[in-house]
């Protein structure tokens, strides 16, 4: 293999090829901190045409890459195995924005771009790159098309792979495809540029992205609102959606013991109704016309919805500010989780119409069998995504309860399944749920996907050991 480093070094430069232990540390554990793999090198290429030199060396070497971008994976995905005979492949030197075309609505990115950096570029031209969620001051544009990231609005933009009109990839042996074309409408032939995205690097590496921009809206409102229940949060929902169209960009469900821990581990949030509640909404209109037009719709919402008591309570954000602290609310729960303790994490969806339903059934279910455990259930209501998390019994050994992970998995998963939905919504299969899908996905599904991870990467180089 010294053969091997010594090429990848002349393609590169020696600088960019990480081997020493030390250096190669914060490429090899996962974001969570508790998995570290093994690699032979990390490798840290600065243009499509060096990521293309690598590959050819990786098949000529059979060296297995494994690729990453920002490593805010959630499911093993970005990291190596234990094997240690597979390079790391970090994108994060390419991370120039290519151009801007305000007239076609797009902007063309590489894919070691930070997200927020790609908010920013779009601002600065007058336009919004819709795409947001926790992590975007640290996640990549490679690691959200390799994930089809949601976030927290595709209710009214979609997750990355409708933000995507075209994509720039490096096949397994080196060749590049050159799929930017900022084309809306492109039918000559199969969907090469929906292969990648959500393939998590197995396929092939992708380098840069021809993404969708739209018009800055006149007008963004927040408001919370509080409810006794899921399905209230459901008529709420259909309630907004009638009354604000399009407008209604994020509804995103928090139950009562979420916004507790918030209270909890950071006392300096202030909560902003004076009385607790079951449930609570936190929803955002972006409105094209006026912040007059905004604000008559969500009075409008807010007002037949305390008439109706589909809510008990509700504020609206009159300022930046208070919309950034209602906003920092619902950021804060996975951290205020995190102090807590160790919890075994879900990211699901079922079929909207079927959210309170699941959520019911899946508590008793859990009572049932895991007497204690607490339920941090939040998440994407609008587009029918849950985070439903799960934390330890008060006073209990968490090393004790995370041993039980699988068999809660098990109760979840199934739960999900019997519900019409899916085990993993918008943080992918990586290695953490490699096995998992095997459960829940029909043989031919299974049997199409090794076809084209065979067609695709005949020798097995990408990213092993995930997804499939």
């Amino acid at each position: 293999m010294n053969d091997f480093i010594a090429q990848c070094r002349a393609a590169i430069g020696a600088q960019h090829v990480l081997t020493d232990a030390a250096d190669m540390a914060g490429y090899l554990t996962d974001w969570r901190r508790r998995f570290t793999g093994r690699a032979q090198a990390v490798l840290r290429p600065g243009s499509t045409e060096e990521v293309a030199k690598l590959l050819r060396l990786c098949s000529q070497f059979k060296v297995p890459v494994v690729p990453q971008g920002g490593n805010t994976g959630l499911v093993l995905g970005s990291v190596p195995d234990q094997r240690g005979d597979a390079v790391v492949l970090s994108l994060t030197r390419m991370n120039r924005v290519r151009a801007i075309d305000t007239v076609n609505n797009t902007i063309m990115v590489e894919a070691g771009c930070i997200l927020q950096q790609v908010q920013e570029a779009a601002a600065e031209a007058d336009r919004l790159f819709p795409l947001s969620l926790a992590a975007e001051g640290s996640c990549t544009i490679g690691g959200n098309l390799g994930t089809n990231a949601g976030g927290t609005g595709v209710l009214r933009y979609g997750n990355m792979r409708e933000l995507c009109l075209g994509l720039e990839v490096v096949t397994p042996q080196g060749e590049i495809w050159d799929g930017t074309r900022g084309l809306r409408k492109d039918n000559t032939g199969y969907d090469l540029r929906d292969l990648y995205i959500g393939a998590e690097g197995t396929l092939g590496v992708i380098t840069a992205a021809t993404l969708k921009l739209f018009p800055r809206p006149r007008a963004q409102l927040t408001a919370l609102a509080a409810t006794d229940s899921p399905e209230s949060a459901l008529r709420l929902l259909e309630l907004a959606q009638r009354g604000c169209g399009s407008a209604l960009t994020a509804f995103e469900l928090m139950s009562d013991f979420c916004l507790r821990l918030v209270a909890r581990h950071f006392p300096d949030m202030r909560m902003p109704l004076a009385q607790t509640h079951a449930q609570y909404v936190l929803l955002e209109l972006s409105d094209s016309e006026s912040e007059e037009h905004a604000n008559a719709m969500l009075e409008s919402v807010i007002g037949s919805a305390l008439e109706q008591e589909i809510i008990a309570d509700a504020v609206v954000a009159s300022s930046l500010a208070q919309s950034r602290a209602l906003w920092n609310l619902r950021e804060h729960i996975p951290l205020a989780q995190a102090e807590e303790g160790k919890n075994i994490k879900h990211d699901i969806s079922v079929p909207i119409s079927r959210i309170a339903d699941f959520i019911r059934t899946t508590d008793v279910l859990l009572q049932q069998q895991f007497a204690g455990a607490r339920m941090v259930t939040f998440g994407h209501l609008g587009d029918g995504n849950l985070h439903y998390n799960v934390s330890p019994p008060e006073n209990m050994d968490p090393d004790a309860f995370i041993v039980r992970q699988e068999e809660i998995n098990r109760v979840v998963h199934d739960s999900v399944h019997r519900f019409g939905g899916s085990i993993s919504a918008e943080h992918g299969v990586g290695a953490l749920k490699r096995d998992e899908i095997r459960l829940y996905k029909s043989e031919i599904e299974l049997q199409l996907m090794r076809h084209i991870k065979q067609a695709l990467d005949p020798a097995g180089i990408m990213n092993p050991g995930k997804v499939l």
